[in-house]
């Protein structure tokens, strides 16, 4: 066995341990620790940046592109954001303990059905130093121990919010165990976490197509993931203009570098006079890269001539693909073939059309006159979320509290004997 396993080994028994002990963990405690981990992170926001900028120098150094530079960069404003996601899971109700379904049988005994930790959750990240401090407060909240392997591009930033985490835990007299941090960044890390599944009950990877390929294709351990975001924006023949301009802007160039960003811009042929226009204008002021199909290059000299490649790309960046299309059925047949079942949304105001567009697509999320910026789990009040799963089992959508717990079955009698 080699360094690396012996690591990997060492750190599941201890992850293993701590998520026995955090069974019988109350509600009041987790919380007491998640706020200590506030307090601390807010208390020493100079070393936290201070250690991000070491990080981003090495970075740009490395020849790291834009969208991941973004992803990687930590200011006041998102440490801001790091502390609220933590006071929002400290309001939102502890799932653990919740019985429901709960039944009389016609023998007389009760059977319902409790939620439980799932156990010990592995979470490998890339870039962004937020997800050691969101994996770490949803996994505690639900009741699971987590061992954290951040990329190495944000290795200082994620060691600096650890400390938080390992002060917060202990002055909660909770085991530090109960969060534990992949301080070596060799790749090799990777394999061997997902194939301790003597210790790791499943492995959430948040990155690259590339990272997600590798986990799945050499877990032994269960896992959830979305291998990518390729998300789209259908502009019905009945959306309002402005709302359209609007949302379709936003759903793209609000941040490039997320997987909830609109890669390809849906249009149906009746609306493609009256909208076009006015939002390619927009996003070439934003300097947007926009690659169209035969009849949206008409529009403009400046969109390229659109590749086959391109209706399934994952850019994270400043280019959009447009496709005209000569349906709602059209739309969604696109979706179906090039989507990756992220978010898909629809902008109209013929409510059947909705409903068809709502039925039909096959996505974790559909949005509804909204920007495909909202499928997020802080958004959706889950305080943050783990990551994005598209699987259909278990867990769809943003992971948040309840995505990482379990149900087992639980049985009142009072005497009962079966006949």
């Amino acid at each position: 066995m080699n360094s690396i396993d012996n690591l990997i080994e060492s750190m599941g028994k201890k992850a293993l341990a701590a998520s026995e002990n955090l069974r019988a963990v109350t509600s009041q405690t987790k919380n007491q620790a998640l706020l200590n981990i506030a307090k601390n992170i807010d208390n020493n926001r100079d070393i936290i940046l201070q250690e991000n900028n070491k990080d981003l120098s090495n970075g740009k150094k490395n020849g790291l592109d834009d969208a991941l530079i973004d992803r990687l960069m930590l200011n006041n404003e998102r440490i801001d954001s790091i502390i609220e996601s933590l006071e929002q899971i400290i309001a939102l109700p502890d799932p653990i303990g919740e019985i429901t379904d709960l039944r009389y049988r016609p023998s007389g005994i009760q059977v319902g059905k409790m939620r439980v930790p799932i156990g010990v959750i592995a979470i490998i990240y890339e870039s962004r130093p937020n997800v050691t401090i969101d994996a770490t407060a949803l996994c505690l909240k639900s009741g699971n121990a987590v061992i954290l392997r951040g990329g190495s591009e944000a290795i200082n930033s994620n060691i600096a919010l650890y400390k938080c985490v390992e002060q917060g835990l202990v002055q909660a007299k909770l085991v530090k165990d109960t969060v534990q941090i992949v301080e070596i960044t060799d790749r090799k890390v990777v394999s061997a976490l997902a194939n301790a599944d003597k210790y790791i009950d499943t492995i959430i990877p948040r990155g690259g197509k590339a990272l997600i390929e590798t986990v799945v294709n050499n877990a032994k351990v269960t896992v959830i993931k979305h291998l990518h975001g390729v998300c789209h924006t259908y502009i019905d023949k009945f959306a309002d203009t402005k709302k359209a301009i609007d949302i379709a802007f936003n759903g793209k160039a609000r941040r490039y570098g997320v997987c909830n960003a609109t890669e390809t811009l849906l249009v149906h042929k009746a609306a493609a006079n009256r909208i076009l226009p006015d939002l390619i204008d927009k996003f070439l002021k934003k300097e947007v890269e926009l690659r169209g199909c035969d009849k949206t290059i008409k529009f403009s000299q400046q969109i390229i001539k659109a590749t086959e490649e391109d209706w399934s790309t994952e850019y994270l960046s400043a280019i959009l693909s447009i496709k005209i299309v000569d349906s709602i059925n059209d739309a969604i047949s696109h979706i179906d073939k090039y989507g990756s079942n992220h978010t898909e949304s629809i902008i109209s105001d013929n409510y059947t059309r909705l409903r068809e567009f709502m039925m039909k697509v096959d996505s974790s999320s559909v949005m509804i006159n909204a920007s495909t910026a909202f499928a997020d789990g802080f958004e959706y009040g889950l305080g943050a979320e783990i990551g994005i799963s598209t699987d259909k089992f278990h867990a769809r959508g943003p992971v948040g509290l309840e995505g990482l717990t379990s149900q087992k079955y639980v049985v009142f009698g009072d005497g009962h004997i079966r006949d």
